[in-house]
């Protein structure tokens, strides 16, 4: 059986994480991302927070139906900054056998922050992004 993978990209708004992810994906892959919700179909961004509790619904359930047609490799693109955020893609790797992979992105790049966060709110969502030891 060939091995199925998922691959979780964390890091703070603007790192490059959906950049990188697409950049690694081949064409059978999957790329998701909170941020697909809020991208309309000319490709703007529109966050908007009362929102994001359906951004995260709507991430999951696409990772999911994508595991149920067992696509072979899935990246999901997220901020990943608490436990609660990154949990239930662990529960679905496990309960669709799928390998996990994490990597934290960081910004390295000239590229500006293309989602409106300011420096304030990222120092405080840096300040509150953990480092997993398991």
């Amino acid at each position: 059986m060939p091995i199925k993978e998922l691959i979780l990209l964390r890091g703070l708004p603007g790192a490059g994480k959906s950049t990188l992810a697409q950049a690694l994906a081949n064409t059978s892959d999957l790329v998701l991302s909170v941020d697909d919700y809020f991208t309309n179909e000319a490709g703007e961004y529109q966050f908007d927070f009362a929102n994001n509790h359906l951004a995260y619904k709507q991430c999951q359930s696409q990772c999911e139906a994508a595991m149920l047609k067992a696509v072979p490799r899935i990246f999901v693109a997220n901020v990943f900054s608490m436990d609660w955020e990154i949990q239930p893609y662990f529960d679905l790797a496990k309960t669709h056998a799928y390998r996990v992979h994490v990597a934290t992105v960081e910004h390295y790049h000239s590229g500006q922050n293309q989602h409106g966060v300011s420096d304030e709110q990222l120092s405080k969502m840096a300040e509150k992004f953990k480092v997993v030891l398991k």
